[in-house]
């Protein structure tokens, strides 16, 4: 089986616009790791109000002095500095506000929250402390932490209690709305690949292996108080059979966890590097609009610009590109060379797409002189995500391959820059379906990719240093290293999850001297170390009268049975 990695919008704070005739109305989201959402949005009177958890909404400043600042003054003084244009949002927030001190801003919110139960100020305190201050209920996570710093300009440390909600960030988000109304820029895109993350196979394990944790710790608890405490030992207590059984669901059960497509080499390294926006907390197939299953100017090098479904799953599952990785926080990064004075260096640097905004990146066919630097005056170059023509001396970046827009599989089709795009879309998905020929070759016209694709599979078995092949048969290959001989075993006509034997066979012979990085053994579409899934043909072209567009192709029959 593989678990397939999920994008996922980010934990963090994103600021919206909505447009009025005349000019936009900025409002933003709080999303913390776990925990209740803040939505806060600007009425057409200017008046800033916030949602808690998608309730009924507030006045912004209701929560203000709920939570530390009770009087109107230090409510103005906070935002005494930006609240400058002609429009004053504060103001007009504080004539919507009918609460008086932090006591009846307490009860108003717990009113809000909770209509129905009797609202004390003792009540109304310790449920917000409950809701915001509690780690348990509360955490931004260290992604979220980082974001909300990225995006307000804060300096807070990124530990634990710092996780927790802060007043400072209330205030930054609150200045940053009115800054924005005030400048009319445009509002954060949230199918950017800054906002949006993944999550790998250890992230969304232990989801659930945290849901079968708490659901341990209230067994325990439950007992506890049914058992005489005096004689009782831990293990009458706990039981981690919630914890092994969610575990095991998550694995057996989940929309993430799939059979692994075992139909070549290329299509089980396929599999693995599939990114998919469905699943638990994730979007669903029925509700995703055009946006988010469109490309984005930051999947550049990040996500393949050609490889996706064509049914239903179309942008919403999409593949890693060549170079890309992500880092600790789960943001995709791509690699670039560093350019400096108009000649490009050697020093690789990774960025992620909210790195990438403020540099100028020229494009990697530009020819070079032999010293590095750029043959003309002016190159093609991406500034701020738009591709334009600008002076070599404004250039700080140089993409590092041509291929970094294109995915693994995408990468195996020859001329694919002469194709027409859905062309491409349909080779790249075919080549996953190819089945394992008895006898494979390798491709006269390749991309040069085919041996790292098969070295990265993990069908082909290879030296580990300078040796001798002491014994090659059909069972078992025995190299000789210096530090002693090492056994090799060939697997035989094993069933895999396509319902097809599965063969691998020795590529050396006894006596030979091999060297690290060697083949020794090779799987199924593989030939000579490189992937190999189908023939050479001998092709006729018969243009109709010079036109000749997405025509008829006919096979022999002898090429489809014998070969």
């Amino acid at each position: 089986r593989v678990v397939v990695s999920q994008l996922i919008r980010s934990a963090g704070v994103f600021f919206t616009a909505e447009s009025n005739l005349t000019r936009n109305y900025y409002g933003a989201k709080l999303i913390p790791g776990r925990g209740a959402w803040l939505e806060f949005e600007t009425a057409a009177n200017g008046a800033i109000y916030v949602k808690i958890d998608r309730r009924r909404k507030l006045p912004v400043t209701t929560l203000l002095r709920a939570l530390g600042y009770p009087k109107t003054s230090e409510i103005k003084n906070l935002f005494a500095d930006v609240d400058t244009g002609e429009m004053k949002y504060i103001e007009a927030t504080l004539d919507k506000d009918t609460t008086r001190g932090a006591n009846e801003a307490l009860i108003e919110l717990y009113r809000r929250l909770r209509p129905g139960d009797l609202a004390t100020v003792d009540n109304a305190r310790s449920m917000i402390e409950r809701m915001f201050f509690d780690f348990k209920r509360f955490d931004y996570s260290r992604v979220g932490r980082y974001k909300i710093n990225q995006r307000l300009g804060l300096d807070v440390a990124n530990t634990a209690e710092n996780r927790v909600f802060q007043m400072s960030d209330l205030v930054a988000i609150i200045r940053e709305m009115i800054r924005l109304n005030n400048t009319q820029e445009p509002a954060d895109d949230i199918d950017a690949l800054s906002n949006r993350r993944i999550k790998l196979v250890g992230e969304l394990l232990a989801r659930q292996f945290r849901v079968g944790m708490l659901r341990m710790q209230r067994n325990a608890m439950d007992r506890m108080s049914v058992t005489d405490i005096e004689n009782v030992t831990p293990s009458q207590l706990i039981n981690a059979r919630p914890v092994v059984a969610a575990v095991r669901e998550f694995f057996t059960s989940s929309q993430l966890s799939q059979l692994l497509d075992e139909v070549n080499p290329l299509s089980e390294l396929s599999h693995k590097r599939r990114l998919s926006s469905t699943g638990p907390g994730g979007l669903s197939r029925e509700r995703a609009g055009f946006d988010v299953r469109d490309a984005h100017p930051t999947h550049y090098g990040r996500i393949c610009a050609v490889e996706t479904p064509e049914g239903a799953n179309i942008g919403l599952v999409l593949n890693l590109a060549t170079y890309a990785k992500v880092n600790e926080y789960g943001f995709i990064e791509t690699p670039y060379l560093r350019v400096k004075d108009g000649k490009v260096t050697d020093e690789v640097v990774y960025l992620d797409a909210s790195e990438e905004a403020t540099e100028v990146i020229a494009d990697a066919g530009e020819p070079l002189n032999e010293d590095g630097t750029f043959r003309d005056e002016r190159v093609s170059a991406r500034n701020n995500m738009r591709p334009e023509q600008v002076d070599v001396k404004d250039v700080t970046l140089m993409d590092a391959a041509h291929k970094q827009i294109l995915g693994s599989t995408a990468a195996l089709v020859p001329f694919i820059e002469k194709n027409r795009i859905d062309r491409s879309l349909t080779g790249s998905n075919m080549q996953r379906q190819a089945v394992p020929l008895l006898f494979p070759e390798p491709a006269a016209v390749g991309t040069g990719v085919e041996e790292d694709i098969a070295r990265n599979s993990g069908h082909v078995v290879l030296a580990e240093g300078p040796g001798e092949v002491v014994r090659a048969d059909a069972d078992e290959i025995h190299v000789k290293y210096k530090d002693g001989v090492k056994v090799y075993e060939l697997r035989h006509f094993i069933k895999n999850n396509d319902d097809r034997c599965y063969n691998q066979r020795g590529c050396v012979s006894r006596g030979d001297k091999v060297n690290k990085g060697d083949v020794l053994i090779e799987g199924a579409s593989i030939a000579e170390g490189e992937i190999a899934l189908g023939r050479d043909l001998m092709v006729a072209f018969m243009p109709w009268g010079g036109y000749n567009m997405d025509d008829a192709i006919i096979l022999s029959r002898a090429l489809v049975q014998d070969d």
